[in-house]
């Protein structure tokens, strides 16, 4: 008789150190970019990934105003919005509340436990308003501003202009995040609370984390590249591949966890950050028609010969490939990379 291996079993112990790891890491980065941040101070110098070094009281007050809204007023907003329908819709009691605001590392988490007791389609929504709800709407608010911006005034920027901040904005906000990350207050549940999953149990903040780490790494993978893309597209073409980079990621990354968690059956296993690894066929269709309906409604929008027809098609496929198989955690990181990189080839060899 063959025997049949059981299922790997990961314990809450296992998964506190791999929280634990992923703070270390975004730690270790942070510290090496505030080192770089501070050599860039001393020396007078910018650099080719930010536009300025300088720490004034203009930089602190910006820093200030942009954490009170975008990380604390909108945070609370969409804490409260999640919480009521946790609360009203799913029928989380105030103690199942509590636990799944907080940082879950002060005790076991057990997933299960909750689906057991509530419906798992219905918390996966509520993971899904309160994470898209919070970043997809200030997130396309500012892609349609600056896609106007690229149209009325190309730059050879124009694929990055939203990447070259301060430094010391980058420094002090990755600072807070890790502040924040074991704390069980008020705040912290501003912070981490409507984008960290119930579904993702211990290593729910530990995903967040990553994905806001990644996110400073990749301005130095990104401006590159943005660079290259000036020299591949006449600046006529600048505002088009812009939304084809940028609103293609939104548009991929947003309607598969919005068609997954709505009509999907979570089937699909995967690797990643997060207790419950698993992605649906759903999702994974949802993500895909979207880009593509974007993507060609915009090259036909400007008239673009069939070649660009091409592009949009393969910028459909890309994203939604990438967004299944890359590690839960770092799918924004690479597809805006692969968005950016199919784009220069085709601007290099095909245009």
């Amino acid at each position: 008789m063959t025997d049949v291996a059981a299922p790997t079993v990961i314990t809450s112990a296992e998964r506190r150190r791999t929280a634990d790891r992923v703070y270390l890491g975004a730690l270790l980065f942070n510290a090496g970019l505030t080192v770089f941040w501070l050599v860039s101070l001393a020396t007078g110098l910018d650099t080719p990934f930010f536009r300025r070094t300088a720490v004034d009281l203009q930089a602190i007050i910006r820093v200030l105003v942009g954490v009170l809204f975008f990380y604390v007023l909108w945070g609370l907003i969409w804490y409260a919005v999640k919480a009521l329908l946790l609360a009203k819709w799913v029928g989380f009691s105030k103690e199942e509340r509590r636990q799944a605001f907080s940082s879950r590392m002060d005790a076991p988490f057990d997933v299960a436990a909750f689906v057991q007791r509530h419906s798992e389609r219905r918390i996966r929504i509520a993971d899904m308003i309160g994470r898209r709800g919070r970043f997809l709407t200030l997130a396309m608010a500012g892609f349609y501003y600056l896609y106007l911006q690229v149209a009325a005034k190309p730059s050879p920027d124009f694929a990055t202009v939203f990447l070259q901040d301060n430094l010391f904005d980058a420094v002090a906000i990755s600072w807070i995040f890790l502040a924040f990350y074991y704390g069980n207050g008020w705040l912290a549940a501003a912070f981490y609370g409507p984008q960290t999953r119930v579904m993702d149990g211990a290593l729910g903040r530990a995903n967040c984390l990553l994905i806001t780490t990644l996110w400073a790494a990749f301005k130095f993978v990104m401006l590159p590249i943005g660079r290259e893309l000036a020299r591949a597209f006449s600046p006529g073409e600048f505002a088009m591949v812009f939304a084809l980079i940028w609103g293609s990621y939104l548009v991929a990354d947003g309607l598969s966890e919005i068609g997954g968690a709505l009509f999907g059956k979570q089937q699909l296993r995967v690797w990643g950050v997060g207790d419950v690894n698993r992605k649906s066929i759903g999702g994974t269709v949802t993500g895909f028609v979207g880009v593509l309906v974007f993507s060609l409604a915009l090259v036909v929008s400007y008239g673009q010969p069939p070649a660009w027809i091409g592009l949009a098609v393969v910028l459909a496929v890309s994203n939604t490939l990438v967004e299944l198989y890359s590690p839960r955690g770092t799918d924004d990181f690479f597809m805006a990379i692969a968005n950016a990189l199919i784009c220069l080839a085709f601007g290099m060899f095909i245009v």
